[in-house]
C-alpha cells in the first residue's frame, strides 16, 4: 500500500514537472520511476526522450523564419529512446499518442516534414480529447497542431490548381487557430494550478509564472494564424475576407482571460491590431468587437466564400472575459486608442530601466517596444486634434526618455501642439542638448518665444544659434538669419525710445538682407525685406522685394497683401484695389484681406460697396464657423443680417496671437492690454448676459472687426446712428474693447458731444495705453480745449510708440505751433512729409 502511494505521488510530481517544463528534474525522477517498477521502462524511454528533445531545443532555441535541416548527432539518443517505447508497444494506449507526438516533433527538427505528417495523421489530432486532460498534454496537443502547420507550410502542393492553394491555406490556418486555442488553455490551466498552489501553501518547488516562457511551438500557434491573415489580404490585393478574419483572431486572442505569461504577447498583438485598425481599416469596414464581421462582397473571390465563419470545433476552449456593462468600442480609432493605451499601461509596468551593463539590451527592447506605442498613439491622437492627452502620454514615457531624443522631440511637438508653449520650449532645450548639429530644433524654438510667448530675448538666443551652426547646418543659416531679423523686428516695436527703435530696425534689416543674399529663392526672405523696408518707409525699395516675393510665389497672400499696401502708400488706391481683389479670389475667406478692401472701397467706390463687402464678410463668417452670436437678441441694426452660424465645427482653429489691429504688429503692451481687455469683457458679459461665447476667441474677435470696420464706413458718411448699431455688436462680444471704445469716441465726436468723446478715449487707454488712434483724437480734443501742455506730452508719447504715425507728426506740429514754438513745428511737419 505504501509503494502504490510512493508510485502515485511519484506520478503526480513527473506530471507536474511536464506540465511546468522542469525538464531536468525529469532524469532523476525517471531512475525512481525504473526502481519502483520494471514495468515502467517504456515509460521511461517515453520521458527521457522527451526530456532530451525538450533540453536540445531549450539549448538551442528555433528562430522564426529559420527552417530546421538534417540530423543532429544530439538527437540521436532522443530517437533511440523513442523508437523503444514505441516498438515494444508496452505503453497505454493515451502514452502511445504521447510518444508518437514527440516522435512527429523529432521528425520536424530534423526536418523530415512529410514523415512528420504521417505520423500526425495516425495520431489523429482531431480525436484528441482536452476535456479533464492534464496541463502537459494540452501543451503536447498545442505544439503538435502548431508542427502540423509548419510541416504544410514548407512542404510543397503536388498540383497549381488555385483551389487547392486554397484548401491547403485553410488547412495551415486551421492547425494553427487551434493551437494558439489550445496554448491559451494550457496557460490559463497553468495560471490556475500554480494560484491552487500558492493558496494552499504547497511547499513544492516550481518556477514562477514569470520564469516561464512560451516555446516557439506555442509562440508560433499564437501569432501565425494573424500573419498569414494579413499576408494574404496583401497578395490578393487587399483581400477583405483575410483581413477581416486577421482582425477578428487578434481579437480572439486578446479577449481571452490573461495570464502572467500571455503578457509581453498580449502587449505586442495589441499594438500589431492598433496598427492595423489605423493604417488599414477604414471607418465603414469597421465592426465592433462584440457584432459579427460585415457582409461578404460581391466581389469577393467565389473560391473564398464562408471563410468568415470558423471551420472548426473543439471540445475545450480558453476562458474569455465576459460581463454586464463591458466597454466596447464604436470605431476604428476608439478601439486603435482603447488597445495603445492598455499597450501604454503594459509598457510602463515592466519598462526596465537600470542602466547597468547586463540589462543593456533588455533596456532597448523596452524602449523600442514603448516607442512603437506612443508612436502609434502620436498618430491616433492627432487624427482627432488630441494633443492634450497626447502631450500627458508622452509625458509618462518620459521614464524612458533619457538621452533617447526621439521621445523627448515627440514630447516637444505634443506640447506646442497643445498650447503649452512654455514648457515645450524648455523640452526643445533638451532636444538641442542630444542633437546640437539639428538646426530645425533652435528653429522651433524661435518661433514658440517669437510667439505666445513673446520670449524676445531667447528668440535672439535660438536665432543665432542656427546663425552660428557648423557646416552640416549650412543650409539652414538663411532661415536663422530670418528668424533672427524677425526677432530684431519685434524687439523694435516693442522699445519705447525711438534711437533704439532705429537700431533694431537697422539691424532687423541687415539680417533680411542677408537671408535674401543667401537664400535668393525663398519667397519668405524676400517677403521679410520688403516689409522691413516698408516699416522704414523705403517704399519704392519696399515695391521691388515684394515683386520679387510674388516672382517666387505667385499665389502668397501675404505678399499679395503687401503689394496692396504699399501702392495704397503710394496713392494708388484702384490699383491696390485690383491686387486685393485678385487675392480674394484665391483667398475669399481671407479676413484680412477683406478688411482691406472695405478701407480701399470706401476711398475708390464709395460706402455703398465697401458696406456691401460688410455684409458679404458676415456671410463667409457664418459658412466657416458653427457658433451662435450672443448678441442675437431680435434686436438688430437695419444694415445686416445676423450672423447665425450654420456649417463648420471649430476643432481645428487655434486661437491667434493677439495683435494690434491698426499696424498688425505684435507689441508686448499689446498683448498685456487684450489680456486685460479679455478679463474685463469676460466680466461685463457675464453681468449682461447668461449666453457664453462658445469656442476659441479668433472667430468672436474676426466678428467684432467686421462690425466695427461697418461702423467706420457709417461715420466715414456721418451716420451715427447706424454706426452706434454697429458698434454695439460688436460690444455685446467685447463690451471693453479699446477698439470699442475708441469708436464710441468717433461716434461721439461726430455728434459733437466732445466731452463724452474725451471720456471714451480716456476709457479705451486706460485699457490700452499705447493705443496710438486714441492718443491722437484725444490730443485734438485737448487741444480744441486750449490744454496744449497735455496734448503735446500724449503725443509726443504716442510717437515714441510708432514714429511712423503721419498723423500724429501732424497733430504733434499743430500743437506746437499753437504754443509758438514754430521751429519745433516745422520739424514736425517735414516729418509727417517724410511718413
Amino acid at each position: 500500500m505504501a509503494a502504490k502511494k510512493a508510485g502515485s505521488r511519484l506520478e503526480v510530481e513527473i506530471e507536474r514537472c511536464r506540465s511546468e517544463c522542469q525538464w531536468e528534474r525529469i532524469h532523476e525522477l525517471v531512475k525512481q520511476l525504473s526502481v519502483k517498477l520494471i514495468s515502467n521502462d517504456d515509460m521511461a524511454e517515453l520521458l527521457m526522450g522527451e526530456a532530451k528533445l525538450e533540453q536540445y531545443l531549450k539549448d538551442n532555441p528555433f528562430k522564426q523564419g529559420v527552417s530546421p535541416r538534417g540530423p543532429r548527432p544530439k538527437l540521436i539518443d532522443v530517437r533511440k529512446h523513442l523508437t523503444a517505447a514505441l516498438d515494444r508497444g508496452n505503453l497505454k494506449p493515451d502514452f502511445m499518442q504521447e510518444a508518437n507526438m514527440i516522435m512527429a516533433k523529432l521528425n520536424y527538427v530534423e526536418g523530415d516534414y512529410q514523415e512528420a505528417l504521417s505520423v500526425y495523421n495516425r495520431v489523429g489530432l482531431d480525436d484528441l480529447q482536452l476535456v479533464a486532460a492534464p496541463p502537459y498534454k494540452l501543451r503536447m496537443i498545442a505544439e503538435a497542431f502548431a508542427t502540423k502547420g509548419l510541416c504544410l507550410e514548407k512542404l510543397p502542393l503536388s498540383s497549381s490548381t488555385n483551389s487547392l492553394h486554397v484548401d491547403r491555406d485553410q488547412e495551415i490556418i486551421t492547425c494553427y487557430e487551434k493551437a494558439g486555442d489550445i496554448a491559451l488553455l494550457y496557460l490559463q490551466e497553468m495560471e490556475r494550478v500554480q494560484t491552487a498552489n500558492i493558496q494552499n501553501r504547497s511547499p513544492k518547488p516550481g518556477p514562477t509564472s514569470q520564469d516561464q516562457e512560451l516555446s516557439f511551438f506555442l509562440e508560433t500557434g499564437l501569432q501565425r494564424a494573424h500573419v498569414i491573415y494579413f499576408k494574404n489580404g496583401i497578395h490578393f490585393h487587399g483581400d477583405e475576407q483575410n483581413l477581416t478574419r486577421g482582425v477578428g483572431r487578434f481579437r480572439e486572442i486578446l479577449r481571452a482571460v490573461e495570464t502572467r505569461t500571455t503578457q509581453n504577447l498580449r502587449m505586442t498583438i495589441a499594438r500589431q491590431l492598433a496598427e492595423i485598425l489605423l493604417r488599414g481599416m477604414c471607418e465603414q469596414s469597421y465592426w465592433n468587437p462584440l457584432e459579427d464581421p460585415p457582409n461578404q462582397s460581391p466581389l469577393d473571390d467565389p473560391l473564398r466564400q464562408g471563410l468568415n465563419t470558423k471551420c472548426y470545433a473543439l471540445s475545450r476552449r480558453p476562458r474569455v472575459y465576459m460581463g454586464e456593462n463591458i466597454f466596447c468600442p464604436q470605431e476604428n480609432t476608439e478601439e486603435a486608442l482603447l488597445l495603445l493605451l492598455i499597450s501604454e499601461s503594459m509598457a510602463n509596468r515592466d519598462a526596465v530601466l537600470s542602466r547597468i551593463p547586463e540589462h543593456k539590451n533588455d533596456r532597448i527592447i523596452s524602449l523600442q517596444s514603448a516607442s512603437v506605442v506612443y508612436d502609434l498613439l502620436t498618430i491616433a491622437l492627432g487624427r482627432r486634434g488630441q494633443y492634450e492627452m497626447l502631450s500627458e502620454c508622452l509625458e509618462r514615457a518620459m521614464k524612458f526618455a533619457f538621452e533617447e531624443f526621439h521621445l523627448w522631440y515627440q514630447f516637444a511637438l505634443s506640447l506646442m501642439a497643445a498650447g503649452k508653449s512654455a514648457r515645450a520650449v524648455k523640452v526643445l532645450k533638451e532636444c538641442i542638448r542630444l542633437k546640437p548639429e539639428d538646426a530645425t530644433i533652435p528653429l522651433l524654438a524661435a518661433k514658440l518665444c517669437m510667439g505666445s510667448l513673446h520670449w524676445m530675448d531667447e528668440a535672439e538666443r535660438f536665432a543665432k544659434m542656427v546663425v552660428d551652426c557648423g557646416e552640416k547646418s549650412s543650409e539652414f543659416k538663411a532661415k536663422g538669419h530670418l528668424a533672427l531679423g524677425l526677432t530684431y523686428s519685434l524687439q523694435a516695436s516693442d522699445a519705447s525710445l525711438r534711437g533704439m527703435q532705429e537700431d533694431l530696425q537697422r539691424k532687423a534689416l541687415l539680417a533680411f538682407q542677408r537671408a535674401h543674399s543667401l537664400s535668393p529663392t525663398d519667397h519668405l526672405a524676400a517677403f521679410y525685406l520688403a516689409l522691413q523696408l516698408a516699416i522704414s518707409r523705403q517704399i519704392p525699395e519696399a515695391l521691388g522685394y515684394v515683386r520679387q516675393a510674388l516672382q517666387l510665389q505667385g499665389d502668397d497672400s501675404n505678399s499679395l497683401h503687401l503689394l496692396a499696401l504699399l501702392l495704397s502708400a503710394q496713392k494708388h488706391y484702384h490699383d491696390a484695389l485690383n491686387i486685393i481683389d485678385m487675392a480674394l479670389s484665391e483667398y475669399p475667406e481671407n479676413f484680412i484681406l477683406l478688411f482691406t478692401k472695405v478701407k480701399l472701397e470706401s476711398l475708390c467706390r464709395g460706402p455703398d460697396e465697401a458696406l456691401l463687402t460688410c455684409k458679404h464678410m458676415l456671410q463667409i463668417w457664418k459658412s466657416c464657423y458653427n457658433l451662435t452670436n450672443p448678441s442675437d437678441s431680435g434686436r438688430g441694426s437695419s444694415l445686416l443680417d445676423r450672423a447665425i452660424a450654420d456649417r463648420r465645427q471649430l476643432n481645428t482653429i487655434t486661437l491667434p496671437d493677439f495683435s494690434d489691429p491698426e499696424t498688425g504688429s505684435i507689441h508686448a503692451t499689446s498683448i498685456a492690454a487684450s489680456r486685460v481687455e479679455q478679463a474685463l469683457s469676460e466680466v461685463a458679459s457675464s453681468l449682461q448676459s447668461s449666453a457664453p461665447k462658445q469656442g476659441p476667441l479668433h472667430p468672436w474677435m474676426t466678428l467684432a472687426q467686421i462690425w466695427l470696420h461697418a461702423a467706420e464706413v457709417y461715420i466715414g458718411i456721418g451716420k451715427p446712428a447706424e454706426a452706434s448699431a454697429c458698434i454695439q455688436e460688436a460690444a455685446n462680444l467685447f463690451p471693453m474693447s479699446h477698439n470699442v471704445l475708441y469708436m464710441r469716441g468717433q461716434v461721439a465726436e461726430l455728434r459733437g458731444n466732445i466731452d463724452e468723446a474725451k471720456r471714451w478715449y480716456e476709457e479705451a487707454l486706460s485699457i490700452s495705453p499705447t493705443h496710438v488712434k486714441s492718443m491722437q483724437r484725444l490730443s485734438l480734443i485737448l487741444h480744441h480745449l486750449g490744454r496744449y501742455s497735455l496734448a503735446e506730452k500724449i503725443l509726443r508719447d504716442a510717437v515714441q510708440v510708432n514714429s511712423t504715425a503721419h498723423d500724429v507728426w501732424n497733430s504733434l506740429g499743430e500743437v506746437l505751433q499753437a504754443q509758438g514754438n514754430d521751429d519745433a513745428a516745422t520739424e514736425c511737419f517735414y516729418r509727417n512729409l517724410e511718413q
